[in-house]
């Protein structure tokens, strides 16, 4: 019997200290000699404490929890190649990637130990592992667009070759492809995938592959066991785990030593931002940060990606400059975009209809300021669009404020890019806290985002 202890997303956790503590009380609590401790990506970013110290506060959890093999998420890129390059040759575990490549086309990382396959022997059974990583990172994630990465599939194939060619008894994919899971599953006899990327829980099975993913932020860790033909899945909720109290005392001195706890704004009415809320339509945290965006701009429209709002605590009561960065957890500055009416019109087409591949096909994928859309009762069809109260109009150019990253993405709002850049606004976080010192933290829903009646 082997038991896989798969964690992934975890993201922002690290910004609570104490529930980071019983994240890691958790996993070591359910730790044995006959357990391997696995992770699928998007364990070191984003975050405040990941912002400020360039996602190095994992190692913290990692030399707790005793991580044995991880693979690559898009966020573990997030600042800069020769930063993450650092983290791995400093963490416990063993990476495992097969499909990507730097830009010589060499294997990333083969310098610190970044491996395709490796494999584990367990109470008796050996486990091959091998990882395999969202190759639109490069879209997604700007400061990974000096990556090169082999069609998932195919690594997969080479990958499984390479571990039955070592008469392995289990073999197990470290995935953060998201939906790509299924597709993994139905083309490569496997094992198990454990998955991420998409941040909502799942156990399931395809072609007698059983597939999971934890969900997002460290809420929950599922225990895999490999027994002869059988395996099985169990969730662990770290609500109410131990708390490792020198990981929490680690935590604190991180965000302590940042310097980011001033306030900024107060909150009567706390300000939700949880997935279901921000992927659900018009909703007060959208409407304020795209409003700080057009005004720090000076611009008609301001547009923020639901995906980039992190879910986490509502905003109550005092607000701090740390508050803001993990709602926005990038440096990415805002940026001025000159657009087409009919350029705007497709924007506003891809609030609903997107080419995202993360999420559910129901969520909502953006938040404007300064401009209404109406929808169908269905959601599926725009029917009208204005800015600040007029039609949309082809013939007119129109600025639009945003984060810089959509203008580098075909992921999300492929109706803009870099060449309809105009100016630079500042960083995102610093910007919310700005606009938020001089007219307050007061957001409501106002009836930006319309549906006919059914």
């Amino acid at each position: 019997m082997v038991r896989l202890l798969h964690y992934s997303d975890i993201e922002n956790v690290y910004d609570d200290p104490t529930r980071v503590g019983r994240f890691a009380g958790l996993i070591s609590s359910l730790s044995d000699a006959n357990s391997l401790v696995v992770g699928t990506g998007d364990n070191t970013a984003p975050g405040v404490t990941s912002l400020v110290s360039d996602g190095r506060q994992a190692l913290d959890l990692y030399r707790q929890i005793g991580t044995d093999v991880a693979t690559f998420g898009n966020h573990d890129f997030d600042y800069g190649l020769a930063a993450t390059i650092d983290l791995v040759a400093d963490a416990p575990q063993t990476w495992v990637n097969a499909n990507i490549r730097d830009s010589d086309g060499d294997r990333f990382g083969a310098d610190v130990g970044v491996v395709p396959t490796t494999t584990r022997t367990v109470n008796g059974s050996t486990v091959g592992f091998f990882g395999v990583t969202d190759p639109a990172t490069p879209s997604i994630n700007p400061t990974a667009a000096d990556l090169v990465f082999d069609d998932p599939i195919d690594a997969a194939a080479r990958a499984v070759a390479e571990l039955r060619s070592k008469d392995v008894d289990y073999i197990v994919a470290l995935s953060h492809l998201g939906a790509g899971d299924d597709a993994l599953a139905e083309a490569i006899d496997i094992d198990v995938i454990l998955g991420g990327h998409v941040h909502r829980e799942r156990i399931d099975q395809i072609n007698g592959t059983v597939l999971t993913r934890p969900g997002v932020n460290g809420h929950a860790v599922l225990e895999v066991t490999l027994s002869g033909d059988d395996v099985t899945v169990k969730r662990h909720d770290v609500a109410g785990a131990p708390v490792i109290e020198s990981v929490k005392r680690s935590l604190q001195h991180r965000l302590e030593s940042a310097g980011v706890d001033t306030v900024v704004g107060h909150v009567e009415t706390p300000i939700v931002r949880d997935p279901e809320t921000v992927h659900g339509g018009e909703c007060r945290i959208g409407n304020f940060v795209a409003d700080a965006y057009r005004w720090a701009a000076d611009a008609d429209v301001g547009l923020q990606n639901s995906g980039g709002i992190r879910s986490g605590p509502p905003l109550n009561g005092d607000v701090t400059v740390a508050d803001f960065i993990s709602v926005i957890p990038f440096e990415e500055p805002i940026v001025t975009a000159a657009v087409t009416g009919e350029e705007l019109w497709e924007l506003f087409e891809q609030l609903a209809v997107s080419t995202v591949d993360f999420g559910e096909d129901e969520w909502w994928h953006g938040h404007i300021s300064n401009a209404t859309v109406t929808w169908d009762a269905a959601g599926e069809t725009l029917l009208d669009a204005a800015v600040n109260g007029e039609p949309v109009a082809e013939d007119r150019t129109y600025t639009v404020a945003t984060a810089e990253y959509l203008l580098h993405s075909d992921h999300e709002f492929p109706a803009i890019d870099t060449h309809h850049h105009v100016s630079d606004h500042g960083v995102q976080h610093e910007v919310l806290a700005e606009y938020a010192r001089q007219f307050g933290i007061t957001p409501t829903v106002s009836d930006r985002i319309r549906f006919t009646e059914p």
